[in-house]
């Protein structure tokens, strides 16, 4: 057995801000994906990630069914005959390695489930959101539901607010373009859980709210626009602004190390770093006009280059 493959996602603008009602931009990236398999791989990745779908499946026994329903039986017993997620998503990397997964047993073992095919309304769209955020809640403490939603659909997504979200198309890429969105490695693992701790502890303090709302959430919104609109001057002065305020107001979320080059990239102009999903780890974001100058400014490091300008 072998399912259909489930992509990772990029969530270009609106970490953090999403939580208090920025809009956000999410979009699939094909590059690395996963897919359930059952087959006689007995190796330890297989092995350990069986028994994570073995307490995943315990957990979804708890969700009310007035939520979703699944075939419960189906799925342990294909737990129980081994099988697993053959994933190449890195895990802790703000890529959405849990929301693949999700995707995957929504797709294979919901009863009544809404498919891509269909007229996809926003109560639609707001169904599946909860039905994910139900589901992966069970890896990261509280979710969204965005991430297993941007998987499953495999079209980008535009958060215009909590309770408004719609599948959006974006402008084509320009393969000859200069310009560029990419991921950098920053070769540590991150953990969502203590990084969104760490963020509503900073929501008690009424200037970091204000900050929030009068200067993250303006660039965030404004970024979302530009992008989808094309307007690429626009774009690059927001998120050189965006870089600022996140190198000001959320360098916890970046790894020490990494605090220089965020500072070098807004300086020098060539390119603009931002976190990708929930910081402390995993990949950092970068935006930049000229993606050849952006490479040699950070020659010491590999970027995945995953959308041209």
């Amino acid at each position: 057995m072998k399912g259909p493959l489930f992509y990772s996602k990029i969530l270009l603008f609106g970490e953090y801000g999403i939580i208090k009602d920025s809009k956000g931009l999410s979009i699939p990236y094909s590059f690395y994906n996963g897919a359930l398999k059952k087959d006689d791989n007995v190796s330890e990745e297989a092995i350990i990630s069986n028994e994570s779908l073995r307490k995943f499946t315990e957990y979804i026994q708890s969700i009310d069914d007035a939520v979703v329903r699944f075939d419960i039986d189906k799925l342990l017993q294909d737990v129980n005959s081994g099988m697993y997620f053959d994933s190449s998503i890195p895990q802790g990397y703000g890529v959405g390695s849990s929301g693949a997964l999700v995707a995957a047993i929504y797709d294979k073992y919901a009863f009544d489930k809404i498919t891509v095919l269909e007229n996809l309304t926003r109560e639609k769209l707001l169904k599946l959101k909860s039905i994910f955020s139900a589901m992966e809640s069970f890896f990261h403490g509280s979710s969204s539901g965005l991430d297993p939603l941007n998987s499953y659909l495999s079209i980008p997504i535009l958060i215009n607010s909590k309770d408004n979200i719609e599948a959006t198309g974006i402008p084509a890429q320009q393969s000859e373009g200069k310009g560029g969105v990419f991921l950098l490695d920053s070769g540590i693992i991150g953990e969502t859980a203590p990084m969104v701790g760490l963020f509503m502890e900073k929501m008690k303090q009424e200037g970091f709210r204000s900050m929030l709302k009068n200067q993250f959430i303006k660039h965030t919104d404004a970024c979302v626009d530009d992008f989808l609109k094309g307007d690429l001057k626009s774009l690059f002065r927001n998120t050189k602004q965006l870089s600022k305020i996140v190198l000001n107001h959320f360098k916890p979320m970046i790894p020490q190390q990494f605090h220089e080059l965020w500072k070098k990239g807004i300086e020098t102009n060539d390119y603009y770093l931002k976190l990708c999903g929930s910081g402390g780890g995993g990949y950092i974001l970068g935006f930049t006009e000229d993606i050849e100058r952006a490479k040699q400014s950070l020659s010491d490091y590999k970027l995945e280059v995953v959308y041209n300008f």
